[in-house]
């Protein structure tokens, strides 16, 4: 059973830092194009960074310079460092991603999207 587990969410007041954690686990052959996403009560979700296999990326107008995504391959995790976190970040985040997995039986894999179950951040003005 494949899972994406975000971590790392918080409150923090404005100008401050926090580090997003994406943990994928289960029967993993790869992760395709995983990308950080938030919302807010009342809009819609809208992608915030996204990173591909071979490490390009990109950002929503609105942070960048101050969101980086990176990933850890060897851990099945993609990160989102935030720095000068404005009131206007706080929202909801989640991890999106496309993952290979093994079936568990014989020799079938298939590909499929999931999405975490979220992390909110709060940013105090």
């Amino acid at each position: 059973q494949v899972q994406l587990v975000e971590s790392g969410g918080g409150l923090v007041q404005a100008g401050g830092s926090l580090r997003l954690s994406c943990a994928a686990s289960g029967s993993i052959l790869s992760i395709n194009a995983p990308g950080w996403h938030r919302q807010v009560p009342g809009k819609q979700r809208e992608l915030v960074a996204a990173i591909t296999s071979g490490g390009s990326t990109n950002y929503a107008d609105s942070v960048k310079g101050r969101f980086t995504i990176s990933r850890d391959n060897a851990k099945n995790t993609v990160y989102l460092q935030m720095n000068s976190l404005k009131p206007e970040d706080t929202a909801v985040y989640y991890c999106n991603a496309d993952i290979r997995a093994y079936s568990g039986v014989g020799n079938i894999y298939y590909t499929r999207n999931y999405w975490g179950q979220g992390t909110q951040v709060t940013v105090s003005s």
